[in-house]
């Protein structure tokens, strides 16, 4: 099984957090007993990550595609987006973390306009955008988005491609755990 802690991404050159801590708040780090939702204990407003030298492997390992990409604008770095993009590493869908203290911050431009273009770009590889507040998700798609609402650990989104008029789209489907 693939391990994300395990996946170390590097820094595009000239990218650096510096006083970006979103991530901080959008995911939950069992390590050190932070919540997705809310400010890890250890978060230093402004500064960083007080345990920085000590922070766990799934801090450490951990870079958003602003970091690692750079043809990804200055408007895409977290702390001013109030969103973190990730990729799977297993699915390779994109998984956008929203700050729930500005959870409609996807809807706003440029961002839903490239999310709806990724969104597109993504169908013909089979994956897809996923935005999520908290712990509601939502399958942004080109012709309309898919409010799922909260899904379990062993719930899964299942796509289907389907042709329209306006070209390819998909039907979504969340197929509960037993």
């Amino acid at each position: 099984m693939l391990d994300p802690a395990q996946i170390v991404a590097a820094p595009a050159p000239g990218r650096a957090c510096g006083a970006c801590t979103l991530c901080c708040k959008v995911y939950d780090v069992p390590a050190v007993e932070s919540v997705a939702g809310q400010w890890c204990r250890h978060t230093l407003a402004g500064r960083g990550c007080g345990i920085h030298a000590t922070r766990p492997d799934h801090c450490r390992n951990f870079h958003c595609l602003w970091m690692t990409e750079s043809w990804l604008g200055p408007e895409w770095k977290p702390d001013r987006a109030k969103m973190v993009l990730g990729l799977d590493p297993v699915t390779r869908n994109m998984n956008v973390q929203v700050d729930p203290g500005q959870a409609n911050a996807w809807r706003r431009e440029p961002y839903y306009g490239q999310l709806k273009r990724w969104a597109a770009a993504s169908i013909p590889k089979g994956r897809t955008v996923l935005v999520h507040v908290n712990r509601s998700t939502t399958v942004v798609l080109p012709d309309r988005d898919v409010a799922l609402g909260e899904l379990g650990p062993q719930d899964r989104i299942v796509a289907r491609a389907r042709m329209t008029p306006q070209g390819p789209t998909l039907d979504i489907e969340t197929v509960r755990a037993a």
